[in-house]
Parts: C-alpha cells; structure tokens; sequence
C-alpha cells in the first residue's frame, strides 16, 4: 500500500510540471511591451543629451546680417545679430581694409570709431539696432565689425561697401614661408609688488607655445604685442625673439608686457605676428590703494604742518613772557608814561602883588641877600606879622607857667 501511494504521488507530480511550466511561460509576450517603453525611453533621454549641447556650440560662433549690402555717408544700415552671449555690451564699427573671412588685420585703428555704436544683446543672445553709415581711415573692402566689449572675446564681420569711398586691394602676403601658430593657451606669468601698489608701472611676461606649420624655418621671429583698455584699440609693440624654429618644431616664447604707471582695470593683452592675431588674454588689473592712501595723508599732514609752523612764529614774535610774575596780568607802567614838568620860577613883584604887600624898596650900594620867593626866614607869607613875632619878656604869662 505503501508502495502503491509513491507510485500515485510520482503520477501526480509528474502530471502537474507541465501545467507550471506553461503558466510561467504565459507572462513573457507581456513584458515586451515594457522592456520596448524602456528602451524608447532610454533613446529620448540620449537624444535630449545629445542636443542640448548644441546652442551652446551655436552661442561660440555668433553672426551678423545686414538690412543692406551698400550705403553713402549719412545713411544708415540695420545691423542684426544672433548667437551672441545674453546681455552683453557689443561695440558695432565700419572698418577698411578687411573681409569677413579675414577679420580686421589692422584692429580698430583701420575702423570709423566716431561713429561707432555700442548695443545690448538680449536675452536669447539676439539684437538689432541702426549704424550710421561713415567712411573708415582705410580703403575698402569693408566689413562692419561687431566685437563685445567686456567678458569673453566674440566678434562677427558682415561684408559692406561704402558708396564712394575708395577701394583697394589687400596687401599679399608672403608664399611658401614658415607659418608660426600657437599650440597652446597663453598666460600671464608674474605678480604685483608693493611699489605697484603705490602706483609703480604693472609688468607681467606673457607665456605661449608656437609651432612652425610652415615649410621653412622662421628665424628670429618679430612678434607685436599689444594691449587695451575698454573699447580703445590696442598699443602694439613689437618684440624680437632670439631663436630658429624649423618646420614641424615648437618653441615656448616668453615677451614682456609693461603698463603705464597708475594703470588699473581690465586690459586686453593681443599677441600679433605677420598681420594676424594669434591669441588674446585678459588681465585685471587692482586699483593702487597705496596712492589714494597718500594723498589722504597728505591732506591731512600739509595743512598740520602749516598750522604748527604757524604756531612757533607767533610765539617767537610775540613779548618774552618769562619776566612776568606768575598767577598776574600783565599791567602797564604808569611811571614810563608819566610826563614831568619843569618848576616855574615867578618874578618877586608878581609874587607881592599876588599877595597884597608892596614891595620892599630898591636899596644901593651892597646887595642884599635875595630870599625865597614863597616864604623869609622869619615870617610865613601866609600868616599875621603878629603871630609870626617871637614872645617878648613883658607880655602876659600863658596858663599854667609859674
């Protein structure tokens, strides 16, 4: 029985393996649907990342139309623009001698930049604006040139031809020569002392790699470097570096770069060689604190020193006060200002008459002693004769006298 119940269960078993494996079969077409939305959901999200990089690719490489191809001076030409970064500051310029393939050779020296006008992109990088028309310093071809004016370097040229204005060729350019290129980004090596500080010229090296992409070697190239302040165009100076570069060969090249005294801001330092820019890099500049500092302190020592300067002359001009008892004003002396008057001496017959007594008669012969004119030896002009008379012997006795 026993045996009989194994073989049954066996049977059982066996029979229900097949029913299970269909029912976990039976899921599968299900799930492709699934699995197909994953996958196109996968692919969109690759497709979005692949794309989004490209306005910024779009934005690195902005343009420029024009309403027209051609204007007299006075007129005026609509100037858009695409591709540009967002709110930047763009400077618009009718420049000579140059072609949107080669860009402004001469910078803006070659540009009418009277009559230049500066414009703010938008928000999505676009913008249009009007641009007087006027003749360049150089002959056509012309181009009006747009560049922006602070942040990352961009500019776009647009064919243009001034109606009159002279026309002439491009100058050649030399065939089959060494051609230097730049391989690397340039810097800016050094650092600011405290004599910059305090105003002293800024001076930094400027660091670059250049490779000879020509057939000849170039020997003892003649770079210019340049500098600019804001929409100015740049002071190019030119430097001569000592060295052979042979075809396919590369050279690190150090040339310095000097400012004028007080200078601060942002500068734009330009590397130039055989008439085309080959690299810009951008240098700020810090205020020098050190100079405004001084001049504080001048304002405030100069008119310190004036007033104790002051101060010592009029005590040295004043009266010796040591002399001076302490603790008492200072009074005058009534005895140096007082004026004295010699003694009048009066005529004896004034005298008398004054008095009232005649006057004694003149006597001959020897002269007698003359007295006093206010008083004799025996009598006091002001008194009685009595009174003035000695006491006789036989006059009555005083009270008291035995």
């Amino acid at each position: 029985m026993v045996e009989s119940a194994r073989a049954r269960h066996g049977a059982e078993g066996n029979s229900r393996r097949p029913t299970g494996r269909g029912r976990s079969a039976l899921p599968a077409p299900a799930a492709l649907p699934r699995a197909a939305l994953a996958l196109a959901l996968l692919f969109a999200a690759l497709g979005t990342a692949l794309a989004a990089p490209a306005p910024a690719r779009a934005a690195d490489r902005p343009t420029v139309t024009l309403s027209k191809s051609q204007a007299g001076t006075g007129g005026s030409v609509t100037v858009k623009g695409a591709g540009w970064r967002p709110k930047a500051l763009l400077m618009m310029l009718v420049c000579g001698q140059a072609t949107p393939a080669l860009g402004v050779p001469g910078g803006t020296n070659s540009c009418a930049n009277a009559r230049g006008r500066a414009v703010t992109t938008d928000g999505d990088g676009t913008f249009s604006k009007a641009l007087p028309v006027a003749e360049p310093p150089e002959a056509c071809p012309c181009v009006v040139h747009v560049a922006t004016v602070t942040g990352k370097k961009a500019s776009a040229d647009a064919a243009f031809k001034v109606a009159g204005h002279p026309v002439r060729p491009l100058p050649a350019r030399p065939q089959g020569g060494g051609r230097l290129s730049v391989l690397t980004d340039t810097r800016l090596d050094g650092s600011s002392g405290l004599l910059t500080w305090f105003g002293a010229p800024p001076s930094r090296q400027l660091v670059f790699t250049v490779g000879n992409v020509g057939s000849t070697p170039v020997k003892d190239p003649v770079f210019q470097v340049g500098t600019s302040h804001g929409v100015f165009a740049p002071q190019w100076e030119e430097q001569q570096w000592r060295g052979t570069i042979a075809p396919g060969r590369k050279a690190q090249i150090k040339l310095s770069v000097d400012l004028p005294a007080g200078a601060h801001g942002d500068y734009l330092v330009s590397l130039r060689y055989a008439d085309r820019v080959l690299a810009e890099q951008p240098w700020g500049v810090g205020r020098p604190w050190g100079v405004t500092l001084f001049w504080i302190l001048l304002c405030v020592v100069v008119p310190a020193a004036v007033f104790r300067i002051g101060m010592v002359l009029v005590d040295r001009l004043r009266p010796d006060r040591r002399r001076r008892p302490p603790g008492r004003h200072r009074t005058s002396r009534v005895g140096e200002f007082t004026v004295r008057l010699p003694r009048l001496r009066l005529p004896q017959s004034a005298v008398t008459a004054e008095r009232g007594t005649a006057a004694p008669p003149a006597t001959t012969g020897t002269a007698a002693p003359a007295n006093l004119p206010w008083f004799s030896p025996d009598a006091d002009p002001g008194a009685p004769a009595a009174q003035l008379s000695a006491p006789s012997d036989n006059g009555p006795t005083t009270k008291g006298e035995s």
